[in-house]
């Protein structure tokens, strides 16, 4: 691949996701569209952190954010799960299972 370079002008460098953190985020944006759960997002990326958004409609606050925090990756963890309304869900250092309250809403009961 090549190289990154920081915008010029930037005094530090953007925080962002890798391939892979973006794919499982559009991955499971895209089982939430499917089970009617969210219908749109946003993404952001700035020096302090990046954030994906999940919305139930467009005209709304979103219902849940990811956010990756490097300030925060050695007290609290450099991932967040934070709801609605603000309150902090889940935080840890890997993607995987601060993802795991979303994924359990996709799971469904299969009668035998």
């Amino acid at each position: 691949m090549g190289d990154i370079l920081p915008f010029p002008g930037a005094s530090s460098p953007q925080i962002g996701f890798t391939r892979a953190e973006l794919k499982r985020i559009i991955d499971l944006y895209g089982r939430m569209v499917a089970a009617g759960l969210w219908r749109d997002y946003a993404v952001e990326f700035g020096r302090d952190g990046a954030a994906f958004w999940g919305f139930r409609r467009t005209a709304e606050r979103p219902e849940y954010k990811i956010e990756k925090r490097s300030g925060h990756r050695h007290r609290q963890g450099l991932w967040a799960l934070i709801d609605e309304a603000g309150m902090v869900v889940r935080r840890g250092d890997e993607l995987g299972p601060v993802l795991a309250p979303l994924e359990r809403r996709l799971l469904k009961v299969v009668n035998g």
